[in-house]
Formats: structure tokens, C-alpha cells, sequence
């Protein structure tokens, strides 16, 4: 209570001086305020008591004085380190860019121009994502070759130029009459892999690459996400699914969690942190499925999420669980997350501090995906 009465008291004192000294801070600022208050502090030096409230007010004034200006230099310091959008050019050998690079690109001439990397790992063509980003603004991935060259690029967010005009906001009707009717299927050895027609993306042929255009059904059907792979990196995938892997786990763990709070960060809102433990929550939750042939917030032994996380002892004030399965990476379960309200609601929830993503495998490869997210 005593607290709540010094603020009141100094919220009082500051209205009064304002009404004083209003004047002599705007045209001079804090230092002119103290040098006048001092200067009347001087004058009345012949009432005593009156020079002893004076001189505790002009300390408490300089005090919060002091705090004012901290707090405006740390919002300017803020808003000077938040990174500017990039200029970006029209792709000069490739009808997509991402970034300005395009694929063949050399790894040197790409990180000249972006910076180090922020994170590397394993992906389903059996190389690495590569991501590049600052504090998850200006996101984008790439896969190198053996020869370090780009060989596939991804981005959720507005990175991405075309000689025919797409870009990041486009429609889906503008897509596709620029270029044409997307593929059905895509050929694996002997086998014809059926694309998913959940109208969520298109999958194109372009120059023998393959590009998948990701759309946001909540804001119009419009251009959400970028994926290029090239035709050779996309031949020597032999299997629609990957071959399971520790590292890949791995790969798609972080991969996720990456791509979640560059959405997040795309609208507006602060990443999240990694969640080690809550990690170990979600992968016992999607081995458990991917093992026992289920697909469930629920488990066979009836526990929620948020029992399933008391019982590993993490304290949370507020949690929420995304799940996803039969995806053939982490790109495309994340988009469809986002394309599904409820799942996006979690990604976009603004109380949420953590995240824990957890990944599993079934029998037939295919993945299974929990997100398990936290406010402590």
C-alpha cells in the first residue's frame, strides 16, 4: 500500500510541477526544468520549511526525470536495432527469387549478402534447411547441394519476387492465371504421388522446378508462402516420405518451431522461446500416436494435454496443443496449422511465451506433429 501511495503522490506532484514548469521543459527540456526549479528553490531560501518540501520535490522531480528519459532511449534504441525490409529485384536467370537469390546461387555470394545463418538442419531431401533471419523478421530458408549452390529456398513471409508479377499477397486466381492449372501428381521412380487437392496450395512445374505457392484461406486466399525445389534435388527424394531419422526428428522439431514465430513475428507479435521439457511432452505424445494408431488430443489412457504436462511436472498458467500428421514436412503441416482456426489461433495467441514441438514416426514414415505451447 505504501508503494501505491508514493505513486499516487508522484503522479500529483508531476501534474502540479507540469502546470509550473510545463512551459520551461518544452522549449528546454529536463535540464531546464532543474535549473529553474532550483533557481526558485534559492529564492525562498528564507522559509525554511517551505525550501525543505521544495527541495525533496526537485528530488523526486529529477528522479523520475531521470526514468522518463531511460525509457525514451531504450524505445528509441528499440526502434533503430528493428531490421528494414530489404529492397528486392526482379529474378535476373529464374522466374522466382526469395530475397534477391535465386537457385544456383553460391552459399558465399548468398551469406555476403544476408549474414550467417541462424540455425542448420535436416530436412527431407536429406540435406539441410539453412535459416537466415533477425529475430525471426526476415525469414527465409535455403538448401544447399553438394556443390554449395541453391538448390531450395522457402519463406513465409515478403521476400519473394517473379518476373510474372506474384508476390507475397497475390490471389490464388492471380496465380493461377500466370501459371495455369497446377500439378496433380508428382513422379517418384514408378510411382505417381498424388498432390493433395485440399486447395490450400499449388504445386507447379516451372523450368523443371518445382514450386509450391502456400495461400491463406483467412486472408483471402492470398500468397502466404514460398517453397522452390529443384527438379534435381527433388529427384533424389526416392519416397514421397522421408526415411526416419534421429536428426530428422530434430530437423522437424526446429524447423517447426522456427516457422511458427516467423508467423507470428509476420503478424505483429513477439517469438516464442524453446521449451526443452515441454519437447519431451510432445514427442512421448506423438510417438504414443504414431505407435498406437491414433490421432488425438486425448490419449488412450484419457489424459488431456494439460495432464499429460502436469504429469512431466511443468507449471503453466496457460497452454494450448497444435497437432498434425501425414504432412511430408514441416512446411507443409505448418501451413496447414495455419490454415485450420483453431491451430492458428494457438500460433497467433499473444499470452504465449514458450514452445515445445515435439515429432514422431509411424510404421509407414509417415510424421506425426505436436506443438505444445506455454505460459508460465
Amino acid at each position: 500500500m505504501s508503494k501505491i501511495r508514493k505513486f499516487i503522490g508522484i503522479i500529483f506532484i508531476v501534474g502540479v510541477f507540469w502546470l509550473i514548469y510545463g512551459n520551461t521543459f518544452q522549449q528546454q527540456g529536463a535540464r531546464g526544468v532543474v535549473s529553474e526549479i532550483g533557481d526558485d528553490v534559492n529564492a525562498i531560501k528564507e522559509h525554511p520549511k517551505v525550501a525543505q518540501v521544495a527541495n525533496y520535490l526537485h528530488h523526486e522531480l529529477q528522479g523520475l526525470l531521470s526514468k522518463l528519459d531511460e525509457t525514451f532511449e531504450d524505445e528509441q534504441q528499440t526502434e533503430q536495432t528493428e531490421p528494414e525490409q530489404p529492397t528486392l529485384d526482379a529474378p535476373s536467370n529464374q522466374v522466382f527469387s526469395v530475397y534477391n537469390i535465386e537457385l544456383g546461387d553460391d552459399r558465399s555470394e548468398v551469406e555476403q549478402s544476408v549474414g550467417s545463418p541462424n540455425r542448420s538442419s535436416l530436412n527431407e531431401y536429406g540435406v539441410n534447411w539453412v535459416s537466415y533471419h533477425e529475430d525471426y523478421q526476415n525469414f527465409f530458408m535455403v538448401a544447399y547441394n553438394e556443390q554449395n549452390q541453391v538448390a531450395g529456398m522457402y519463406t513465409n513471409q515478403d521476400l519473394v519476387t517473379a518476373t510474372n508479377e506474384i508476390e507475397y499477397g497475390s490471389s490464388k486466381a492471380s496465380v493461377r492465371d500466370a501459371l495455369g492449372e497446377p500439378l496433380t501428381s508428382i513422379r517418384k521412380g514408378l510411382v505417381n504421388y498424388q498432390i493433395e487437392n485440399n486447395q490450400e496450395h499449388d504445386t507447379y512445374l516451372v523450368d523443371e522446378d518445382y514450386v509450391t505457392i502456400f495461400y491463406d484461406k483467412h486472408e483471402n486466399n492470398t500468397v502466404t508462402a514460398l517453397q522452390i525445389i529443384s527438379g534435381d534435388l527433388e529427384t533424389q527424394k526416392p519416397e514421397f516420405f522421408a526415411e526416419p531419422s534421429e536428426k530428422l526428428k530434430e530437423g522437424f522439431e526446429h524447423q517447426l518451431f522456427d516457422l511458427t514465430n516467423a508467423a507470428r513475428v509476420k503478424h505483429g507479435l513477439s517469438p516464442l522461446t524453446w521449451e526443452t521439457s515441454v519437447r519431451t511432452t510432445a514427442r512421448k505424445h506423438s510417438s504414443d500416436m504414431a505407435q498406437n494408431g491414433y490421432f488425438s488430443h486425448t490419449n488412450l489412457e484419457g489424459q488431456s494435454p494439460f495432464e499429460r504436462m502436469s504429469n512431466d511436472n511443468i507449471s503453466f498458467r496457460s497452454a494450448g496443443e497444435n497437432l498434425a500428421a501425414g504432412q511430408p514436412s514441416s512446411i507443409f503441416a505448418h501451413q496447414g496449422l495455419m490454415n485450420s482456426l483453431g491451430h492458428r489461433e494457438n500460433i497467433l495467441k499473444e499470452r504465449f511465451e514458450s514452445l515445445g514441438v515435439g515429432v514422431a514416426f509411424d510404421e509407414d514414415d509417415q510424421p506425426f506433429y505436436t506443438e505444445n505451447f506455454l505460459t508460465k
